[in-house]
């Protein structure tokens, strides 16, 4: 099958020529370092990847792991860390402990010579993920961003129609959720580009946001939530010629709709006649139950499944959030966080970063 013949909502690497369908199968036994729930919601997941079997976990405190294990099936358990990396028969490892050790847990991991998929966020800066990349890449073993969002096939299928012009040239992301998450939302529509301008108002964990200005009058309007609040959560790529709207819970979404109308704006050059949807829907797998979980966790299996994929092609990256992606996006934090304290950030330089109000 070729390029033209492949579904929208095929995933970027098999669509891009780069790995088979069928090597979802291809053989890894997993470790897990740190026995929290997103590793339970990841074990529950992946472990329904053909190819996958989860050999080991380990968490600081043996009891834990011990519990882990039993509850999940898994065959072995360990109280630290360094016997697990020190396994000959692990090949690759997932970090799902707390953001502000995954750089040291990955280094860990790394220098263990094993792959590493690591829960989102990879890294508290661009320069830690430069640094862990780099250790990555002397090692020659894969270093995969969490970014889970990048593979839901409802993603893979608006990344599609925009790559190929469905909508025309993107004009405007709209987002809401955490900083994160709608951050890769604008990086995925506008490629290599960097903000020239970011403003930035209220706090980190809502009500706030930001405003992202790309060359070429173009936009991310990105809107972090606050808890509680009934908010949204839903994104749109707005382009020249229609939109594309990620559904709700859009960090995960199983539904798009995309608008395509005749002439643009389509209300005002329609009499009022809105423009035409299609809608799609992508089921999650039946096979997978994950009691208690978030919203789509299940969805964990498809970047999984682009691991096995990508390493038995022999690629250390995966093209839905590779490694010049992951650091951008990256980028873009630096320089919503350094707001916060009104010093500029390495995207955009000083001129142009514009402090409103305290990001906290």
């Amino acid at each position: 099958m070729n390029v033209h013949q492949m579904l929208p909502e095929t995933p970027r690497d098999i669509r891009l020529g780069l790995t088979r369908a069928e090597d979802t199968a291809f053989p890894l036994r997993w470790g897990i370092i740190g026995a929290g729930d997103i590793s339970r919601q990841w074990a529950l997941a992946s472990g329904e990847c053909a190819g996958a079997s989860i050999a080991a976990v380990a968490a600081r405190d043996s009891d834990d792991a011990v519990a882990f294990a039993a509850a999940l099936g898994i065959e072995r358990a360990y109280g630290g860390y360094e016997q697990l990396l020190a396994a000959p028969d692990i090949d690759a490892v997932y970090i799902g402990t707390i953001d502000r050790l995954h750089k040291e847990h990955s280094l860990m991991a790394i220098a263990a010579g094993k792959h590493v998929l690591c829960e989102k966020a990879l890294a508290k800066s661009a320069k830690e993920a430069r640094e862990m990349y780099a250790a990555a890449n002397a090692r020659r073993v894969m270093l995969q961003d969490g970014m889970w969002t990048r593979f839901m096939p409802a993603v893979e299928h608006a990344r599609a129609l925009i790559e190929t012009g469905e909508i025309g040239d993107v004009l405007m992301v709209q987002a809401d959720f955490d900083t994160y998450y709608t951050t890769q939302a604008a990086t995925l529509a506008f490629g290599e580009a960097k903000p020239i301008r970011v403003q930035v108002a209220g706090k980190h964990y809502g009500p706030g946001g930001a405003i992202l200005e790309y060359s070429g009058n173009r936009f991310a309007n990105l809107a972090f939530i606050s808890y509680p609040s009934e908010f949204p959560e839903v994104t749109e790529f707005i382009g020249s010629k229609g939109r594309i709207t990620l559904e709700q819970p859009a960090h995960c979404p199983t539904r798009l709709t995309v608008r395509i109308p005749e002439e643009t704006p389509s209300r005002y050059c329609n009499s009022n006649r809105p423009a035409p949807e299609r809608r799609y829907e992508y089921p999650l797998p039946d096979s997978i139950q994950i009691p208690e979980g978030h919203p789509n966790q299940a969805g964990f299996i498809y970047q999984t499944e682009a691991v096995h994929r990508c390493l038995a092609a022999g690629l250390l990256e995966c093209p839905q959030i590779d490694q010049q992606e992951s650091i951008r996006n990256l980028e873009v934090l630096d320089s919503i966080h350094a707001l916060k304290e009104g010093e500029p950030g390495p995207v955009p330089s000083k001129s142009s970063a514009t402090n409103h109000s305290n990001y906290g």
